[in-house]
């Protein structure tokens, strides 16, 4: 119970902290965001007041005001830099934003009462209206900060007060008078400045605790799928060793090595060998898919020939081809271009483009691997006179675990992956892969990269 106890206690500070370090971003981000615009306000104000009134009491506040927003730039580049998660640190920051706040605060209400101070009984329009437009900005923008947000706004609120009040200690007006309107327009100013900064409050908290039910909601997702990672990868190796072996003897009984099958025993013993086949692919396909998720794939760029990319991926394949009754032909470039890319994953993508074409042929049909170059890339075609690919079908041609034919009487096997991780490995090699096709009339898998760039005299001459 205490252990229990403990990792939710610490896990609760860990929130409460993750939550103050949001919140000092985001108040330091919407400060730095908005420097130029309060600057603008801050002198047009200035301006104003300096050619109307005594000019050395608004330049003097805007100098300080100055001052300290010069110290907000400097804290922000702090606070933005800020990754150790340290509380003694945000404290820190905190103390720092409320004493900046303060002499802004006061430097602003300064200049404000300075003008009201130069004007007479019941004249306070512009400074009244300079301290409302500060308060409402305040309200807008600083409600990240619950105590800096407070304070500014007490300090405001007792240069409002401060402002009337002396009206009407200097001149004792009746109740009927202008000077106590003021006052009662200033409770209202105050009250309206408060329900705008809780609304505005409400709005941002409501926000973050949706962000971070979303950022648990991750952690839960992500601790899940490692899980699942762990236990596909666990699982998919624990197999693979058991079925190579058996797959490896029930080639041996199919090859005839081990002597002659009984031809009663012949059919099933094939059939064991083909779904043994199935199953090492699948286990092979999702160790591939798991490395490429984990970003555990592991890639040896260096520059390689399209021609003898595409002879071997072809020869490979020569066996499958003619077990299927299909021609499998090679078109190799002349003269030949480079890519640069990891030999074995290539290989491995042209396998499954080919392979692909070779399924869904028919006998007696001819499939062709060939390049073109289109502008500086070499796109490598894989074409087939197949059976073709219906219309808005490409999410489940390179989808996970999905075929374009999911019925029990599909023509051909296969896991759903081969395609899937395709594509992964030829967008790590930044590169398109994509086809064009009509049903009944075949389909043409190309695959673009960009041509080695040792390589442009080679391009030059094929164009």
């Amino acid at each position: 119970m205490n252990v229990a106890r403990t990792d939710t206690t610490d896990q609760s500070a860990w929130f409460k902290l993750d939550r103050i370090e949001r919140q000092l971003k985001d108040y330091v981000g919407i400060t730095t965001k908005l420097i130029w615009q309060r600057q603008a306000i801050f002198l047009a104000a200035t301006v104003l007041s300096a050619f109307y009134f005594d000019p050395l009491a608004p330049i003097l506040c805007y100098a300080v005001v100055l001052l300290t927003e010069i110290f907000d730039l400097s804290l922000a580049r702090r606070v933005n830099a800020w990754d150790d998660h340290d509380p003694r640190r945000a404290r820190e920051f905190l103390g720092w934003i409320i004493v900046n706040t303060v002499l802004s605060a006061v430097a602003i209400c300064a200049f404000v009462f300075s003008i009201a101070l130069q004007q007479n009984q019941g004249g306070h329009f512009t400074p009244l209206f300079f301290l409302f437009a500060a308060g409402v900005f305040a309200a807008m923008n600083n409600h990240q900060l619950m105590p800096a947000l407070m304070l500014r706004l007490a300090i405001y609120f007792v240069t409002f007060f401060a402002i009337v009040l002396v009206d009407i200690w200097r001149y004792n007006p009746p109740l009927d008078s202008q000077a106590w309107l003021h006052f009662f327009t200033v409770l209202f100013v105050v009250y309206f400045i408060v329900d705008c900064s809780f609304a505005f409050l409400k709005l941002y908290r409501q926000g973050l605790a949706q962000l971070e039910e979303l950022q648990e909601e991750h952690e839960r997702t992500k601790a899940a799928y490692e899980v699942k990672s762990k236990f596909i990868s666990t699982v998919s190796h624990e197999l693979r060793t058991p079925l190579t072996s058996i797959k490896g003897s029930l080639d041996l009984l199919n090859s005839g090595a081990l002597g002659e099958v009984p031809e009663r025993m012949r059919p099933m013993i094939e059939i064991a060998g083909k779904n043994s086949k199935r199953l090492a692919d699948l286990i092979n396909d999702l160790l591939d898919l798991q490395k490429i998720e984990a970003g555990e794939m592991m890639y040896r760029f260096e520059p390689l020939s399209v021609g003898q990319l595409i002879r071997e991926a072809t020869d490979a394949n020569l066996g499958y081809a003619d077990g299927l009754g299909i021609d499998l032909i090679a078109h190799l470039p002349s003269p030949d271009v480079f890519i640069e890319g990891d030999e074995a994953r290539l290989m491995q993508v042209m396998a499954n483009v080919i392979s692909n074409g070779l399924k869904f042929s028919d006998r007696g049909a001819s499939v062709r691997v060939f390049c073109e170059i289109v502008g500086h890339r070499v796109r490598i075609c894989v074409k087939d006179n197949g059976i073709g690919i219906p219309e808005n079908a490409r999410e489940k041609v390179f989808g996970k675990f999905t075929q374009v034919d999911n019925s029990d009487q599909r023509r051909t096997g296969g896991t759903g992956l081969g395609m899937n991780i395709t594509k992964q490995i030829v967008e790590r090699h930044n590169g398109e892969i994509d086809y064009v096709s009509r049903l009944g009339q075949g389909t043409t898998f190309f695959i673009e990269f960009d041509i080695y760039g040792a390589n442009q005299e080679n391009l030059a001459a094929a164009e």
